[in-house]
């Protein structure tokens, strides 16, 4: 029961954590550049490349909604790199 209690007191810790980083992102395109190779030649994603996925994915919609971005930020291989990186595409 202890254990539980601790647990929970950390997924608390961790979520609040979380929100944190989402309130504090600054939206640039150009930050997931690290993701280029990966996202137009279906390559596997670096680290760095889902930290910044992770950072940006609020950002993500508003991406899409712009057409120089969007043909790279909705294609399948997105999709992929973004699951690959666990961070699940957003609904738009």
């Amino acid at each position: 029961m202890k254990c539980l209690a601790i647990c929970a007191v950390l997924l608390l810790f961790l979520a609040g954590i979380e929100v944190s980083k989402v309130e504090a992102v600054t939206c640039n395109p150009i930050q997931l550049s690290p993701c280029a190779k990966a996202i137009t030649s279906a390559t596997t994603p670096s680290p760095i490349c889902c930290t910044k996925i992770k950072e940006q994915r609020p950002c993500l919609c508003n991406y899409m909604k712009n057409p120089n971005l969007q043909k790279f930020i909705n294609s399948p291989n997105a999709r992929k790199v973004a699951s690959s990186c666990g961070t699940p595409f957003p609904r738009c």
